[in-house]
């Protein structure tokens, strides 16, 4: 008899962030500002539950959309890059690459505790926090989640967690 497993994956129009961002890369180059409609796939995998699910659609597109949501519409800036400084305060956010500056509101932005807001780290920042949401609000601890990060059509990272 062969061994089964099951996988259930969401991806909808409305699990989607537009936000902007800029990435430091080689050490010594940091990108422009620029931004992009995200969008964001999730795949759980697990034994069937005794309703015969693996997990429920709905409940796992409302954890991953409330995540999705936080970010949309923000500037993305990643806390532990080690070349970027982050001065956080109350009205604005100060960034500086060397002799770069640049200046948000402080409610326009997403402090994330990442290095760098690379597709591949967004999409683990976003798993961190599924992962989390799914064993406090729903009691459930996937096998396996993978979430996958969409820049733009063709050009995606996904991130996998085992339990």
């Amino acid at each position: 008899m062969p061994t089964e497993r099951f996988k259930v994956r969401v991806t909808k129009d409305h699990l989607v962030f537009c936000c902007g961002h800029f990435i430091s890369y080689h050490g010594h180059k940091c990108e422009t500002l620029h931004g992009h409609n995200y969008r964001c796939a999730v795949e759980v995998e697990g034994p069937l539950q005794g309703d015969y699910y693996v997990f429920d659609f709905i409940a796992l597109k409302a954890r991953t959309k409330e995540i999705t949501d936080e970010l949309d519409h923000h500037m993305l800036v990643a806390t532990r890059n080690p070349v970027i400084a982050v001065d956080d305060t109350p009205k604005c956010v100060r960034v500086n690459y060397r002799d770069r500056e640049w200046v948000f509101p402080r409610g326009d932005c997403i402090l994330l505790p990442i290095e760098n807001t690379t597709a591949e780290l967004i999409a683990r920042y976003i798993a961190g926090r599924l992962w989390e949401s799914l064993k406090a609000n729903e009691n459930f601890t996937p096998e396996v989640l993978r979430v996958e990060v969409e820049e733009g059509p063709g050009q995606s990272a996904t991130v996998e967690w085992r339990a």
